[in-house]
């Protein structure tokens, strides 16, 4: 297990700090719960989080958290990003993204405006996408694409 802001790559096989991934979503690391760590309780943190131990309770992020390959979590999560390579047990809102790798397991319900799932991941969820916050036109402008409009009755 460590803590500490500006890890460099090398230490306890976390990325380095300002390191990106194909997804682009993590940055410099915060903390990281090692493999064979194991907590319980309230999670609460501003920037990217790495788990790829035990955590069982609730999770609040402002920013990103990463559950490893070797990650178990047991709680309700709430961020801006989640990116699972391990298993999650419980509801996941995020304000931003979802993203699930190959590995990925999640049991509870999904809430996100995006969610990424690679081929192999496992979802036994609700998901509900709202709408971005971001002004959008009414139903009444949408128009499907490549649709055609229905026939004219004939008199």
């Amino acid at each position: 297990m460590g803590f500490g802001r500006g890890r460099t790559s090398g230490e306890g096989g976390a990325p380095a700090s300002g390191s990106s991934r194909s997804d682009g979503e993590v940055g410099g690391l915060t903390a990281f719960i090692d493999q064979g760590s194991s907590f319980e309780g309230k999670l609460s943190f501003k920037d990217t989080v790495r788990i790829d131990g035990h955590f069982a309770g609730e999770i609040s992020s402002e920013n990103t958290l990463v559950i490893g390959e070797t990650g178990e979590i047991e709680a309700d999560i709430r961020s801006k990003t989640v990116i699972v390579s391990g298993s999650i047990h419980g509801d996941v809102t995020a304000a931003r993204k979802v993203v699930l790798h190959k590995t990925a397991r999640v049991d509870g319900n999904v809430e996100t405006p995006s969610l990424v799932i690679e081929e192999g991941a496992v979802l036994v969820s609700q998901v509900r996408m709202p709408l971005p916050e971001s002004p959008r036109k009414s139903s009444a402008n949408l128009k499907a694409v490549g649709s055609t409009p229905p026939a004219s009755p004939k008199a």
